[in-house]
């Protein structure tokens, strides 16, 4: 049996306070953590507006890049905008 059969799939934490006990006891490398995605935290405040036209193709494939990625499609164009200035 390999390390990866071996391993356990992550409980159904419903709520904070589960997940956050759940990470402070558990092993984590008992369990299959293959199926996670990184994601990135926004915490600053957006106080300003941005209004822009777009194609609508261009539109269409924006949103469905984001939803494809599971996240809004102003983030995904916030993320690019970021990416460009980096």
């Amino acid at each position: 049996m390999s390390d990866k059969d071996r391993l356990r799939p992550l409980p159904d934490l419903r709520a904070d306070d589960e997940a956050e006990r759940f990470v402070d006891e558990a092993n984590l490398s008992d369990y299959d953590l293959a199926g996670f995605k990184a994601t990135r935290f926004e915490f600053e405040k957006k106080d300003a507006r941005v209004n822009m036209r777009l194609p609508a193709p261009l539109l269409a494939a924006v949103k469905a890049k984001a939803k494809a990625r599971g996240i809004p499609y102003q983030r995904l164009i916030r993320e690019a905008i970021e990416r460009a200035l980096r």
